[in-house]
């Protein structure tokens, strides 16, 4: 049975569901060996015990270092968010070339690497945890976000086009691939490790990237909509994975989860550095999103849509409807207008009753068009509830006034 919704314009009953959420994953995510479990069944069952992934282990601090900020007079959050520091550097760290591996298997406390790869979109995650550690009071995570953002500006910054490259060999050989993916989150990291130090540098290279993604790189489509994929000169590739509806970091199409996460992070950028640009792109890159993507039959926000905005996956994610509902208030609160406050309502609703296991916690990752859940992975790669728990926070801060 699905519990009467509570105000969600209330800050204590969004502080109480995520303490719901998070009860999923304390204390059965932790593993004696180190580190936590990345793989979890809907009821909470661990069903990979050995696999870890660099998204989820540099999420996991950023989910329990955000949670000993918010809830102080919990220790074990804290506690957690050391556990989780301490295994991202010892396990996926190559301290030979300063690299983070992709992938890892995790046996009896020794970690061998399944994947070394080097993600700029996996680094921008580090960056993110270590600017999260900081603030919740790991004062050694100040020295690893500077070797981090110095790293990427070493390996992935590309100066001429001003946006980092995505992926490398475990030697640092660049691919031809461009994705404005890793370039998303590497803003988003760096306007955390901008809020965690103060040092304009890294508020200068979000406003910088922001401008390219969201202004030049849309420019090459419609001057709007903001293309996924492209080639080493950065011009557009419109048929990468075109076919392949497998790859859960690179989707072909326009992702209106992106549009409306992007929106966040202009709103975000300008309350340090008020352009006259941000708040104009904001509004009309969630108001596209919805315009496009959202499903008027079962509601919820559909996955992606092709150039002739067509639906090319009418599934939805978990994390797209996260993204939107924050973004969602923190335009109402940023505007005052009351549709966007209409979207928020309208967005809890619908995730209230199609998208929170209220029985057994946390999320569902993914629904079909008509909100039933096919599969009982609740937590694969990447996922660990960092979109639901921080979704949650930035519309706590949104209603603080």
């Amino acid at each position: 049975m699905i519990p009467i919704a509570p105000d969600f314009h209330q800050r204590q009953p969004i502080l109480e569901h995520v303490l719901h959420t998070l009860a999923f994953y304390h204390p059965r995510a932790i593993d004696p060996s180190g580190g936590f479990y990345h793989f979890f069944k809907d009821d909470g069952t661990v069903f990979d015990s050995h696999t870890r992934h660099l998204v989820s282990s540099a999420r996991y601090v950023f989910v329990w270092a955000m949670a000993a900020r918010h809830f102080p007079d919990r220790p074990e959050f804290i506690d957690n968010a050391r556990r989780a520091v301490n295994f991202l550097r010892a396990a996926h760290r190559n301290p030979s070339s300063g690299g983070y591996a992709w992938q890892l298997d995790w046996r009896d406390g020794r970690a061998t690497v399944i994947d070394a790869t080097n993600h700029c979109y996996g680094l921008a995650f580090v960056l993110l945890a270590y600017a999260h550690a900081l603030r919740a009071g790991i004062a050694e995570a100040g020295a690893w976000l500077d070797e981090t953002f110095e790293l990427m500006e070493r390996r992935f910054w590309l100066a001429d086009f001003g946006l980092y490259a995505d992926e490398a060999t475990a030697d640092w050989v660049l691919s031809p691939y461009r994705g404005q993916n890793a370039n998303m989150h590497a803003t988003e990291a760096c306007l955390a490790a901008y809020e965690a130090t103060s040092e304009r540098r890294f508020l200068d290279r979000a406003q910088r990237v922001a401008s390219h993604i969201t202004e030049r790189q849309a420019a090459l489509t419609d001057g709007l909509m903001i293309w996924e994929h492209y080639k080493s000169d950065w011009s557009v590739d419109w048929d990468y994975n075109r076919n392949d509806m497998t790859n859960i970091f690179r989707p072909w199409g326009y992702q209106p989860g992106h549009f409306t996460e992007w929106a966040r992070l202009l709103i975000r950028l300008e309350r340090h550095r008020p352009l006259p640009w941000l708040l104009p792109k904001a509004e009309a890159l969630f108001d596209l999103a919805f315009k496009r993507a959202w499903d008027d039959e079962y509601g919820g926000l559909y996955y992606g849509f092709g150039p002739d905005f067509r639906i090319c996956d009418d599934r939805k994610y978990h994390w797209v409807q996260c993204e939107s509902l924050a973004t969602a208030a923190v335009l109402g609160q940023r505007t005052g207008k009351a549709s966007y406050w209409r979207w928020y309502d309208t967005l809890w609703d619908y995730c209230w009753q199609h998208w929170i296991d209220h029985q057994h916690g946390a999320w569902y990752r993914l629904l079909t068009r008509e909100n039933v859940n096919t599969t009982d992975e609740k937590s694969p790669a990447g996922k660990v509830d960092y979109h639901t728990t921080g979704a949650c926070y930035e519309i706590i801060s949104a209603l603080k006034d």
